[in-house]
């Protein structure tokens, strides 16, 4: 009843209360935003948002429709994965830079934990040296850090 679609674009709008923002995490045009949450309100018969040109706030029932859209999208995910044989399992040392953990990376994390409850993911947080000295020595499978000067190995992911 619900397009998966649609709820990411709403609970992004939710975390950003803005639709400029959530267009921009999603990859979509503002346009494409406000159209998905027309949708989901036509849908749910119900206004999930107030909105002015300067503030974008959940409702009451917008609120309700957070816990309903987590759970939705969680349980979508499980079936998806189920069905196509694609469940990933096993464990995944991470390790991530202490400037990275205050970001977005708790909800990253959060998601990926959702998509795959069959992988233990031992999360370490340390000085980007230091995570790199890990990764070289086999003690972590994966480091979001900064990269060492004139070291070529790695992949940018964001710039500032």
């Amino acid at each position: 009843m619900y397009d998966p679609a649609q709820l990411r674009t709403f609970l992004a709008v939710s975390q950003t209360l803005s639709f400029t923002r959530a267009a921009r995490r999603l990859g979509l045009r503002q346009s494409t935003v406000s159209q998905h949450v027309r949708r989901l309100e036509d849908a749910t018969g119900r206004a999930l948002f107030t909105r002015d040109t300067h503030s974008v706030e959940l409702t009451e029932d917008g609120e309700a429709m957070l816990g309903f859209a987590r759970r939705i999208l969680e349980v979508h995910e499980q079936a998806t994965a189920f069905f196509t044989g694609t469940r990933v399992r096993g464990r995944l040392r991470f390790g991530a830079s202490e400037d990275f953990v205050l970001t977005r990376l708790p909800e990253i994390l959060e998601g990926f934990r959702h998509a795959h409850p069959e992988v233990d993911l031992e999360l370490t947080v340390e000085l980007s040296g230091t995570l790199h000295e890990q990764l070289a020595a086999g003690k972590l499978d994966l480091v979001l850090a900064k990269r060492r000067p004139q070291d070529p190995r790695g992949e940018p992911v964001w710039h500032d």
